[in-house]
């Protein structure tokens, strides 16, 4: 048996960000390690940097600048005295470089072996390994100068996948269905893996639906015992990455999961894999293939430690200090069902086009695990992913872990910024997802709500709170007015009227005191009589035609957040006196979001047609077309590739034909 010495480990530096290093922050406190959090200019008050014991900054502002440079990160593990790092995931956790530069500097590293991160981390050569133990895979291609790229796409067949070599979480990936798409996703796809991963090795392989992605957790130390921890599916996706994920799989029954399980393990051992990885299968029936394998932890790695017991920070923290495991194959059972939902800061129905900005508050629910990296009034950053938190339920099954994340996800506060919630409630609502129907194009194929969808009669009762709290506060504000509006009674009394948006919509809401807290309202030609029954800190009760509705409220100005037991709404109340704006011309282009000009496609005078590209923005690392909205002529560019532009600056500006 191998002789490993054991080194306890001291202090503890996470070359992360978010809620990875406030998760890897709450095991090494619980087991007495020092911690070290470095962070970026814009995330100085972000939690994970209070949560450590130490914080260092990094200086830069860009993700190249600080999480991504090497020989920062280095020289902080050196200037704290760190004896290990953790990399968390993305950013330089599979970056083999980063790895061999953390041990050559005497710092233990919490991750699997620098040569089967090199391996893995070439998902070519991963392709090569699994076809030499005789692991199923599909055909691919790398793309490099001299790769006649249509000629390839030919062989293979449409659709196709282009991938990035050296990627993972579904950046740098791109499906072509059509021969005209290919090369600018080539291209789109090598530039996000640049900005990804410092690469841009892309390969092109066929592209199989509807297909099942599922993947198996593995845990090995450094004696050569290898364990998986069953599965995980992951095949609720948009735009190639994940958003809800369960453990276990309801597609996967005992066989398969020996038969995958098995597989698993082989691939495991022949890398000498040591810390936690999960090996990832496309599955079509009894079918699998080898999709990669992820030599970090997993972001949805929490359902696996809720249905196995299992802390997997610390396991990978006990390898790291040279403790065999503690558990075998034959020890690790199944307990009940988990489900995990991934939190962005996005906006689903502009195409989950992120939502950068201040969230006003966050407040969980307390029923089920939240692992988050916000609090009230953080800033969700435009230089980084969009994920907020996740939110992961257990209960002993399936259908009651559903029940528990959809009661969970309803009743959590969110207000301030666009998220998806809303939409991640209404997949869990689907007859399909909770039948278990679920495979890689279920959002495209199924097509649920991408927002909460709302009756007159809410809209109008949301409305009615907001303004009823607002005249409350208004009272409170002015003591000695309170008697004279809650009593006097004056038939002949104009109605007052204040003017909403929400959803693009103007909603008005006229409406007089009656006296004695009743009121009459009228919202779309209907009259409503209201009592307002109580106002408590943020809750207002009131009676609506006889119906008691109870709401809890915040303003910000002239914009409200009401939540109600299905979400948050925010309405924008319009300014009484506003002014007459210009009507703007069809044909300008504004940015949906702050971001850098990436590519100009066009050029002044060019003709162009609807859904032509015109520009690329990338914003929080992702790219974002800037297509055509009519036919026509570009009058002029009003911005400059390589430029820095905020939300809603005037990018183009159109003539139509």
């Amino acid at each position: 048996m191998t002789v490993v010495e054991v080194n306890p480990i001291k202090t503890l530096l996470v070359a992360n960000r978010g809620e990875i290093a406030t998760r890897v922050f709450k095991t090494a406190r619980e087991i007495g390690i020092n911690t070290v959090a470095i962070y970026a200019d814009g995330d100085t008050s972000a939690p994970f940097v209070r949560d450590a014991d130490h914080a260092i900054a990094l200086d830069g502002k860009t993700a190249t600048e600080t999480y991504l440079n090497i020989e920062k990160i280095i020289d902080i593990c050196k200037q704290t005295n760190a004896d290990a790092v953790h990399p968390g995931y993305g950013f330089l956790s599979e970056n083999a470089d980063f790895a061999q530069a953390v041990v050559d500097a005497g710092v233990k590293w919490i991750g699997p072996p620098v040569e089967a991160i090199s391996q893995m981390g070439d998902k070519l050569t991963a392709k090569t390994v699994m076809q030499e133990i005789n692991v199923p895979v599909l055909e691919a291609t790398e793309i490099n100068n001299e790769t006649n790229v249509h000629s390839v796409a030919e062989q293979l067949g449409y659709p196709l996948l282009i991938k990035a070599s050296a990627g993972g979480g579904g950046r740098g990936m791109r499906i072509v269905d059509e021969p005209n798409q290919l090369d600018s996703a080539i291209e789109s796809a090598r530039r996000e893996s640049q900005s990804f991963f410092a690469s841009d090795v892309v390969f092109m392989e066929r592209w199989i639906h509807p297909v099942r992605h599922i993947e198996f957790q593995i845990l090995g130390d450094l004696y050569g015992n290898v364990v998986h921890l069953f599965e995980r599916e992951c095949s609720i996706q948009r735009r190639h990455q994940k958003v809800i994920e369960e453990a276990p799989s309801p597609a996967v029954d005992s066989v398969l999961r020996n038969r995958m399980g098995q597989a698993a393990v082989t691939i495991a051992k022949t890398m000498r894999y040591s810390s936690a990885g999960t090996i990832e299968f496309l599955v079509s029936g009894n079918d699998f293939w080898f999709l990669e394998v992820n030599t970090r932890l997993q972001v949805e790695h929490p359902i696996t430690e809720e249905i196995t017991d299992k802390d997997l920070v610390r396991e990978q923290i006990r390898i790291a200090e040279g403790h065999p495991l503690e558990f075998g194959q034959e020890d690790l059972v199944i307990n009940g069902h988990a489900i995990e939902a991934r939190l962005y800061a996005e906006d689903p129905v502009k195409g989950f086009l992120p939502s950068p900005g201040t969230i006003r508050q966050w407040l969980p629910s307390p029923t089920i695990r939240f692992d988050s990296g916000v609090d009230s009034n953080t800033i969700v950053n435009v230089e980084f992913d969009s994920m907020i938190a996740k939110a992961v339920s257990h209960d002993k099954s399936r259908l009651h872990a559903i029940a528990n994340l959809q009661e969970a996800l309803e009743s959590t506060h969110i207000q301030g910024i666009q998220h998806n919630r809303d939409f991640l409630v209404e997949i869990l609502k689907t007859a399909e997802f909770r039948d278990g129907d679920t495979t890689t194009d279920f959002i495209e194929r199924v097509k649920p709500a991408l927002e909460r969808e709302y009756t007159t009669r809410e809209i109008s009762q949301l409305l009615i709170s907001c303004t009823l709290f607002g005249w409350n506060e208004r009272c409170q504000k002015y003591e000695h007015l309170v008697p004279l509006m809650s009593n006097w009674k004056n038939e002949y009394m104009p109605m007052q009227q204040l003017d909403f948006e929400f959803r693009y919509d103007t909603y008005s809401v006229s409406y007089r005191s009656e006296g004695r807290n009743l009121f009459s309202f009228i919202m779309a030609g209907v009259h409503h009589k209201v009592e307002l029954q109580s106002v408590k800190d943020h809750t207002i009760s009131i009676l609506i035609d006889g119906t008691p509705v109870s709401y809890e409220i915040w303003r910000d100005k002239l914009v409200w957040y009401v939540h109600d037991d299905q979400g948050d709404s925010t309405f924008h109340e319009l300014p009484r006196f506003r002014e007459e704006h210009r009507e703007s011309t069809g044909g300008s282009l504004a940015a949906p979001m702050p971001g850098r000009i990436l590519l100009t496609n066009v050029n002044e005078g060019d003709q162009v047609v609807k859904g032509q590209l015109l520009m690329i923005l990338e914003a929080m690392k992702m790219e974002h077309r800037i297509v055509a909205p009519i036919d026509g002529m570009i009058k002029k560019l009003a911005v400059l590739q390589g430029d820095q532009v905020e939300k809603d600056i005037v990018l183009i500006e159109m003539n139509a034909d």
